[in-house]
């Protein structure tokens, strides 16, 4: 007779680098020999993980622990949401536990508790990259915890502390665990990438018997070793970015940079506690794209941050024709409980916020727009990602999963997961379209 697996179900919210922590925990869960449940029925417990960045994923996180309780009884909270175990505790007093961020130990605690493991080498396995929740082609690789920061309208430092960064072989070691086990896209996360080895004085670590720094540029070579794409995400801009556009330019890793600027105005920049030098910022762009001309940005921006004039939104707006980038998306400035903007004065209307809102992507649709124009009729490499009814969907070295645009393959349904040429005929805004040149498998 079998024995009997206990199962654990689990719901992930909120960003990549969440979604890394649970995949870390659904890891040691199947290493110890529990089985996921697809539904709170079979569940001998529930694990969420929750986002406490935003008030609207707050409520979210909320509203998913209240569903788990009613439909199963047994629930464990861990995340950002967790670091305010009163507000959880509060709105549901019966969950079992709460954790904060990155608490793989005190998570799995909480689950021996209810459920004891039921691990048995010899039936339970684990395939060395671990459990991923992404597509099996594509995973996102964390190399650091935290952030030094101090922008006044984060709580990031007060969620998950200051940096923390990975050792660096450890890091190289999953990443080629990640890509012999098939994967074809690695998607860099942190709270700031282009810091990591900050904190450790950019140790030296050992990947293959030679010695590597634990430093972005050195790191970025290394996974350019693997052979397949690249994408760094959350990258602040320090001046030792610089340095990683010869990579790109060498085709090591992709030509891509995810950099939140947030705004372009030297006073609301100030109020921020970011660099507040949108001059540079556009002189450094100019030089990246000399040396990289075909480097995609993407960026975010708040709009009505508290004490933004008109004068302030309109340099944003030049900032952003004169930027050009490739990937942009705007927000609308919401307060965070904790967060110290809260206290600036002069805070904007919320109809005046979502007003600015709409003339930023309004500027930034036609800039758009008109990028993707100019691809219409060149080649270019994509990754598949899903198929519908007569055409496949996949992207570009430009577009990163669920947060770009993508490339719709016309008359085609080919396997997720592998490379083709395209020939783009048409555009929108947003997306492209091609007609399939070549499979790359």
């Amino acid at each position: 007779m079998k024995k009997y697996s206990p199962r654990v179900g689990f719901v992930s919210l909120g960003c990549p680098k969440a979604l890394v922590d649970s995949e870390r925990i659904l890891t040691q869960l199947k290493t110890e020999g529990y089985e996921i449940s697809a539904t709170y029925d079979n569940a001998d417990v529930v694990v969420i993980n929750t986002c406490g960045f935003i008030d609207s994923a707050v409520e979210e996180s909320l509203e998913a622990i209240g569903e788990a309780i009613q439909e199963n009884g047994k629930v464990i909270v861990t995340g950002c949401l967790g670091v305010d175990s009163e507000k959880v505790l509060t709105a549901h007093p019966d969950v079992l536990a709460v954790t904060g961020p990155h608490a793989y130990e005190e998570v799995m605690s909480a689950v021996h508790k209810q459920v004891k493991p039921a691990h048995d080498p010899f039936l339970d396995l684990v395939p060395p990259q671990g459990i991923k929740l992404t597509p099996r082609h594509y995973a996102y690789l964390k190399i650091s915890e935290g952030c030094n920061h101090r922008c006044t309208f984060c709580i990031i430092p007060s969620l998950r502390g200051d940096l923390v960064s990975r050792p660096i072989a450890d890091v190289m070691q999953e990443a080629e665990n990640l890509a012999k086990a098939g994967v074809k896209e690695l998607l860099v996360v942190s709270q700031d990438t282009s810091a990591y080895g900050i904190d450790i004085k950019y140790r030296t670590g050992f990947w293959q018997g030679r010695p590597i720094k634990s430093h972005i540029q050195q790191l970025a070579e290394a996974l350019g070793e693997l052979g397949i794409w690249v994408r760094l995400h959350y990258v602040y801009p320090y001046p030792h970015v610089d340095k990683i556009i010869p990579l790109m330019a060498e085709g090591k890793i992709l030509p891509y940079l995810d950099i939140p600027f947030q705004h372009a105005s030297h006073t609301v920049l100030k109020n921020m506690r970011r660099p507040a030098h949108a001059e540079k910022a556009l002189e450094r762009i100019a030089k990246w794209r000399d040396i990289c001309p075909e480097i995609a940005i993407r960026s975010t921006f708040i709009a009505g941050f508290p004490g933004e004039t008109e004068a302030d939104f309109e340099l944003m707006l030049d900032f952003l024709r004169e930027a050009q980038l490739n990937r942009v998306g705007c927000f609308a400035y919401s307060p965070i409980e904790g967060a110290q903007s809260n206290e600036l004065p002069n805070p904007v209307a919320e109809d005046e916020k979502q007003d600015r809102v709409e003339r930023f992507m309004e500027v930034q649709a036609n800039i758009s727009a008109a990028k993707l124009s100019a691809q219409i009729g060149k080649r270019m490499t994509v990754l598949t990602d899903d198929t519908g009814e007569d055409f496949t969907i996949a992207r570009s070295y430009a577009d990163a999963p669920e947060i770009d645009g993508v490339v719709f393959i016309e008359g085609e349904r080919l396997e997720s997961g592998q490379f083709a040429e395209v020939e783009i005929t048409h555009s929108s805004e947003h997306d492209l379209w091609g007609q399939l040149v070549s499979e790359e498998g």
